[in-house]
């Protein structure tokens, strides 16, 4: 079977933001963990962003923290090493994080940090 790339904090990795992880208790995760079929992997992390850290939106094509940082480049950096995990495994399917800046699919929080929400997906790289 081919490996599943899923966010770290997913499987209770406590990687987030705030410093915690929202652990998914699915009979299918253990399943494919029990088969080591699981890549983990947080791209705020690994683009080298410490846990805990300051709330980040996108907000014109950039990530800024809620007290103005621009951390564009270190979500760019994670989007990075994402891709070239996924290309290192031979990952075609992942189960990422809704509305974060990095792995949102359908929502991320509208860039105002106020806790909206608006449809959108997480950093894109122009590749």
């Amino acid at each position: 079977m081919e490996k599943i790339l899923i966010s770290s904090c997913l499987l209770g990795t406590p990687v987030r933001y705030d410093g915690t992880g929202v652990q998914l208790l699915h009979p299918q995760i253990m399943t494919w963990q029990q088969q080591k079929l699981i890549v983990s992997f947080c791209p705020e992390v690994a683009g080298g962003l410490p846990t805990p850290r300051d709330p980040a939106e996108i907000s014109n094509d950039k990530v800024i923290t809620n007290i103005g940082d621009d951390v564009t480049a270190e979500f760019k950096l994670g989007a990075r090493k994402a891709l070239q995990l996924c290309q290192q495994h031979n990952i075609r399917f992942a189960l990422l994080k809704e509305s974060s800046p990095s792995c949102g699919r359908n929502t991320i929080y509208d860039g105002s940090h106020s806790g909206t929400k608006v449809k959108g997906m997480g950093l894109k790289l122009h590749c």
